[in-house]
């Protein structure tokens, strides 16, 4: 099965190029990007979508606020309970450390 040494053109799978082959050499010599494609068809679109980026923003914003009021209380609560689980469940025996186990 003899090569023939003319140059050959093979699209790439990932960007969608095109790759111009030596099959002598087995190398990429020439590559054509693909056409980039549009985000958006008009500016409406686009003006569209960063509004609604801009309201999703402000909504975890908003959100992230919240949660740093409560954290206090919440992280508190949480200490509470941990405390109150110690005291009723007291170690009766040492934990195993690796250092036991030599």
């Amino acid at each position: 099965m003899g090569l023939s040494d003319e140059d050959f053109e093979v699209m790439c799978p990932d960007c969608g190029g095109m790759l111009k082959i030596d099959p002598v050499t087995r190398s990429v010599i020439a590559h054509t990007p693909a056409p980039k494609k549009r985000m958006f068809e008009d500016f409406n679109d686009a003006g569209r979508a960063l509004r609604e980026a801009d309201a999703r923003r402000d909504s975890l914003f908003a959100q992230s606020m919240e949660a740093q009021k409560n954290k206090d209380d919440v992280m508190a609560k949480k200490f509470a309970e941990a405390v109150k689980k110690a005291k009723e469940s007291p170690l009766t025996e040492r934990p195993l450390r690796d250092f036991d186990l030599d």
